[in-house]
């Protein structure tokens, strides 16, 4: 799996490309089939705008790409622990959903469990 972390009006420094990859390299351990993770990074300078620090990400699955933005006015750093809360969730969502398709309900696996049970009896 490759992570790549670019960057707008931001200069992407050794230490912010660790905190992502650390970040985001927990989201890879939940889910194997995850080919690619882009990150952008961008820092809007109007001292108006509201939400300076933007994080994106787009993550390749193997049949689906999941991308999330967070706008964070506090850090880069928060809007990178945002980011990775939010792709945990969602790949913790598409694995569940890939996993169960075999499975028409939960009810059907909950029958089989007893009808195992009741065999060994």
């Amino acid at each position: 799996m490759h992570i790549h972390v670019n960057g707008k009006n931001i200069e992407i420094t050794d230490a912010i490309k660790a905190y992502v990859k650390e970040k985001l390299g927990k989201v890879a351990n939940h889910y194997d089939q995850i080919t690619a993770i882009d990150v952008l990074l961008t820092v809007i300078k109007n001292p108006a705008a509201t939400g300076k620090y933007i994080a994106e990400v787009s993550c390749k699955l193997s049949g689906k790409n999941i991308h999330v933005e967070v706008s964070e006015n506090e850090s880069m750093y928060a809007s990178i622990d945002l980011l990775a809360d939010k792709l945990d969730r969602q790949v913790k969502k598409f694995k569940d959903k890939s996993l169960s398709a075999g499975k028409a309900s939960i009810r059907d696996v909950v029958d089989e469990k007893e009808e195992l049970e009741t065999e060994e009896v």
